[in-house]
């Protein structure tokens, strides 16, 4: 039976550690996209050696990027993938088969979270559902950024067991600089959204100290372990950072120094 064609799409900047093994795992696409937002590493030679279909974006933010990505999309089914995520032979052979007649206009999916070199399986890294295949005409990304999701309005949506892998952060400073990077995104979006909210230090406080609860206690990361430990702490500080820099942003510029 003909199948549908499916085109992977993938965003990147400076990925030259990650791309690689990306790929390798997506060779069976019909058709690979990458929009790529200048890198100056050797991410776009290695991508151009798997697919010609390399395309050049100034950064807008995450979903405008695999909007981007999307729009340049030649089949009907489109499967989005970040750079730093493997398709298993599993989830191929799932992949291919459904296409074969596609009961839903959009499949979400588990995410295998690899933090630190380890599978975290609590604290709300696992099952991390995402949808990520979805019919062209169907779907479109929003969320808010740095968090972009895929969106669709009129169509089913089908929950999948077999999971995408994904290689988190591989080193504590990497994670504390997306931390960091992230944080400031997220404040900036909702200041730009004109609903930040009052912002207050007491609520700094409360909303930091929900949060580490959230991850390490009720979401079980205590359960991984030590890595479960650091990305209860990560997760906090991101939210401190977050709500500091909502109320840096909304408040008055600082005072000269006398």
């Amino acid at each position: 039976m003909e199948r549908e064609k499916v085109s992977i799409t993938i965003i990147t900047y400076n990925e030259e550690d990650n791309i690689r093994a990306c790929l390798e795992s997506i060779s069976w696409a019909d058709e690979i996209v990458v929009v790529d937002s200048g890198s100056n590493d050797k991410t776009v030679e290695i991508c151009k050696e798997y697919t010609e279909r390399v395309f050049f974006n100034t950064w807008e933010g995450m979903k405008e990027q695999k909007a981007c990505a999307v729009e340049k999309a030649s089949n009907s089914w489109v499967f989005s993938l970040d750079a730093d995520e493997r398709v298993t032979d599993t989830l191929k052979n799932f992949v291919l088969k459904e296409l074969q007649s596609p009961a839903s206009d959009g499949y979400r999916f588990p995410r295998k979270n690899y933090f630190l070199g380890k599978w975290l399986k609590h604290g709300g890294w696992y099952p991390d559902h995402v949808l990520r295949l979805f019919r062209k005409d169907k779907g479109h990304f929003g969320g808010i950024n740095p968090h972009d999701r895929v969106i669709i309005e009129n169509g089913s949506v089908a929950t999948v067991d077999t999971p995408i892998v994904h290689i988190t952060y591989k080193s504590l400073s990497q994670y504390l600089h997306k931390q960091n990077m992230y944080s400031s995104i997220s404040a900036q979006e909702k200041v730009k959204g004109g609903k930040p909210g009052k912002v207050s230090p007491f609520m700094i406080v409360m909303k930091t100290a929900e949060k580490f609860l959230e991850v390490y206690i009720i979401k079980k990361g205590f359960l991984d372990g030590f890595h479960g430990l650091i990305a209860a702490i990560g997760a906090t500080c991101a939210a401190f950072f977050k709500h500091a820099k909502i109320w840096e942003l909304t408040h008055n510029k600082y005072s000269p120094v006398p």
